[in-house]
């Protein structure tokens, strides 16, 4: 009797141990379901059709602001110009090159000055691109491809030129000790014009990557409508590539003297966001896995977002990537989509961290709302972030992912495009100041712009030093830099307009293709694309 009840209370432990089993594993896959339809329904991108394929109503407001933009490449182009819309501009720089053999003499000036410097001129082709790539049929509708298409070959010619071999670039024109002890129009600039070079021996890794960048992401631009170019833009960036990789080290090491004026911090999220590019172009899965499993843990930075800008490419890189995430892509391993997510996530907490009522917003703005980091130059932070926003906001919408956590809150696309437009409603004259930091647009602009062609009369006559009497001259600009995106007001938000106010005052040519970037995927409603192909 004790044996049978001993053996009974055997059986009877035994069935609840198998009991406890079942119910575990049952829990388990329940847990595991639940887990892939949550993943299924985060990741349902590559299956889901576009948003609209047309541009919606324009928004006249932006339309008038991109048209405004874009005058400023025209401004600041160097070369023999064609077409020549800007009636206080002439020919200048033609000899640019020319003690190497070399033809640099397109281009364009870089910002008040008279200097070419390849970094941020780079940087500027592929942020442009970026913007005609997605948001090309947004430009087409206001009449403004064209021109975006004619300023980005002016850059992308002068950069084939100064890659005259596959290990050596030519990254600077110009003296800038020698160009700001003079202040004259660049029509009869008088200074020496020396160039800089980069090679095996003082090698440059971070700017030969962003031309790289450059140079694949136009590659992509010119595909369908000049395609033996295409194929050039496309040598040239794998040739600058590989030379960025191989012979690594940073520009401003190997060439101290550039760093007083753009002086880079690191050369790891220009090689990852020219592989990128590379990967788009080509669809080599070599230069995707560069950028993840090979380099992304080295250098991508995962979950410590940073500011984009011409020196930091790190958030642009996690957006662009996590686009592969939102619509797929064919033959990646399973580490390749791993890291994929890692750039998703981290481009998710930028995001969160833009929107000003998130519970991780950055503290990093004015009282008024606008995104402010540094005081040189303000704006490129803002615009930059608001670009990245409406982007990933599009992407969000032509994936149908509804959408985005941030610590516990949920937030849709639109609150990252009404953030966007928040950004550039600032810009363009919603602020303390009630003027619009765009020059040519609305009533009230800077007057002073820290620009030389602008500020001397066309009919002026004046060698290097006799200049600096209209750098100090209490008249407006005779010549209005129409499209110019001046740095921008103070943490206090005010505005000096003095012309000997650099900080504030000084426009750039990255700054306006961020703008025009920005204001292409504002100036109507649509999608993206799925792929650049």
């Amino acid at each position: 009797m004790e044996e049978r009840s001993e053996k009974a209370a055997q059986e009877g432990s035994k069935t609840e141990r198998w009991c406890w089993r079942l119910i575990l594993l049952v829990t388990v896959a329940l847990v595991a379901t639940m887990a892939a339809l949550t993943l299924l329904k985060y990741f349902k991108h590559s299956n889901s059709s576009r948003v609209s394929g047309r541009p919606g109503p324009i928004v006249q407001k932006y339309s008038e602001a991109l048209q405004l933009s874009m005058q400023f490449f025209d401004i600041q182009k160097s070369g023999k110009l064609v077409d020549n819309p800007i009636p206080w501009r002439g020919d200048s720089g033609l000899q640019d090159g020319s003690e190497e053999d070399l033809d640099l003499s397109k281009g364009l000036y870089d910002s008040g000055d008279l200097i070419k410097f390849g970094f941020p001129m780079a940087f500027t082709a592929t942020v442009l691109s970026w913007g005609i790539l997605e948001y090309g049929d947004q430009m087409k509708a206001v009449k403004q491809l064209d021109h975006a298409h004619d300023s980005l070959k002016w850059i992308t010619d002068y950069l084939i030129n100064a890659h005259p071999s596959p290990n050596e670039l030519y990254i600077q024109v110009g003296d800038p000790d020698l160009d700001h002890k003079c202040w004259q129009r660049p029509e009869v600039m008088t200074e020496e014009r020396p160039l800089i070079q980069i090679n095996t021996s003082f090698p440059g890794t971070d700017v030969a990557a962003e031309t790289a960048a450059a140079m694949a992401s136009a590659s992509l631009v010119f595909r369908k409508i000049n395609s033996s170019y295409s194929k050039l833009l496309l040598m040239h960036a794998q040739q600058l590539f590989a030379f960025a990789d191989t012979y690594r080290g940073s520009y401003s090491v190997s060439i101290p003297q550039v760093q007083t004026y753009y002086n880079s911090t690191g050369y790891g999220d220009e090689l990852l966001w020219a592989a990128t590019w590379l990967y788009h172009a080509t669809g080599d899965l070599t230069y995707l896995k560069y950028a993840t499993e090979q380099n992304g843990p080295a250098f991508a930075n995962w979950g410590s977002p940073s500011w984009f800008s011409w020196d930091d490419k790190h958030a642009a890189t996690q957006v662009l990537l996590s686009r592969i995430s939102f619509f797929g892509t064919k033959d990646i391993s399973f580490a390749e989509n791993m890291d994929l997510q890692k750039y998703r996530e981290t481009a998710e907490v930028f995001m969160c961290g833009l929107l000003p009522d998130s519970p991780t917003a950055t503290s990093s703005r004015t009282a008024s709302g606008l995104i402010w980091v540094i005081k040189w130059n303000c704006l490129q932070h803002a615009v930059a972030s608001a670009f990245l926003a409406v982007l990933y906001s599009d992407y969000m919408l032509t994936s149908k992912t509804e959408v985005l956590y941030c610590d516990g809150k949920l937030y849709k696309p639109t609150d990252l495009r009404n953030f966007a437009i928040s950004q550039v409603d600032y810009v363009l004259g919603e602020n303390p100041m009630e003027m619009s930091y765009l020059v040519g647009y609305g009533s009230k602009y800077p007057q002073y712009v820290h620009h030389r062609g602008s500020s001397i009369p066309a009919d002026a006559h004046t060698g290097c030093q006799d200049g600096f009497k209209w750098l100090n001259s209490s008249n407006p600009n005779p010549n209005v830099a129409v499209g110019a995106l001046v740095g921008g007001p103070f943490l206090n938000e005010t505005y000096i307009d003095n012309r000997n106010n650099s900080m504030q005052g000084e426009p750039s040519t990255y700054n306006s293709a961020l703008i025009v970037a920005l204001l292409s995927g504002l100036v109507t409603s649509s999608s993206v694309a799925k792929t650049f192909s």
